[in-house]
């Protein structure tokens, strides 16, 4: 492993909550593996994003959770994430998606579409079972469309993502606190619109999860 690299997770820690499922027929028909969430089963922080990609199934290790079965652990995002709450003192953070698995475009099958509203629906019941059974005091959600699911359990929609970034709210029917960033896979692009460089926005980020977290 690079020094920098993040550490790959234990296969051990995901957290299979139904491993045959085939909710969302499209999605069972186009996934390689179902990317389950993974981590201490007690962590203080959960991090959420959208959906698995295609993967890079000849990668070494990191191939991505629709290879794996593991919640972020593609080449880019994965690491760039994992590398992201270790620099801000949360290493041991739970990964999950807000859908489990890879959805392919059907014009395109190695790249992403977005999720339709009945998959988000029909997984949603997995990530509320995941934040019941870790208990996290914050969820970070990684862009846009990871925020509208959290959001979602509050019957929200999101309002101005990128004004939002970073900015706690309460969802005081999972009992935690949310937390929006930018999605790992675009942070350098939208850093300097939002007036931030690297060190000070994980500067604030480590200091809102500490608020949530020793609060």
């Amino acid at each position: 492993m690079a020094a920098g690299d993040p550490d790959f997770p234990d296969p051990d820690s995901a957290l299979a909550i139904e491993p045959d499922c085939e909710r969302c027929p499209a999605l069972a028909e186009c996934r390689n593996r179902i990317a389950w969430g993974n981590g201490p089963a007690d962590a203080d922080v959960l991090v959420v994003g959208e959906a698995p990609g295609a993967g890079v199934p000849d990668a070494d290790r990191w191939q991505g959770g629709n290879w794996t079965g593991l919640a972020y652990t593609a080449q880019h995002s994965g690491r760039r994430i994992r590398e992201t709450m270790a620099a801000v003192g949360y290493p041991d953070s739970f990964y999950t998606n807000a859908v489990k698995c890879f959805p392919a475009d059907p014009e395109e099958p190695s790249t992403n579409r977005e999720p339709t509203a009945a998959e988000r629906e029909s997984c949603r019941a997995h990530l509320r079972t995941e934040i019941e059974r870790v208990e996290p005091d914050a969820v970070v959600a990684t862009g846009k469309h990871a925020t509208a699911s959290m959001l979602a359990f509050e019957g929200r929609t999101v309002e101005g993502f990128v004004d939002g970034v970073l900015d706690p709210e309460r969802l005081d029917s999972l009992g935690l606190t949310l937390v929006p960033i930018l999605h790992p896979a675009y942070r350098d692009i939208w850093l300097s619109r939002l007036g931030y460089d690297r060190a000070a926005y994980l500067a604030d980020l480590g200091d809102v999860l500490d608020e949530i977290v020793e609060g």
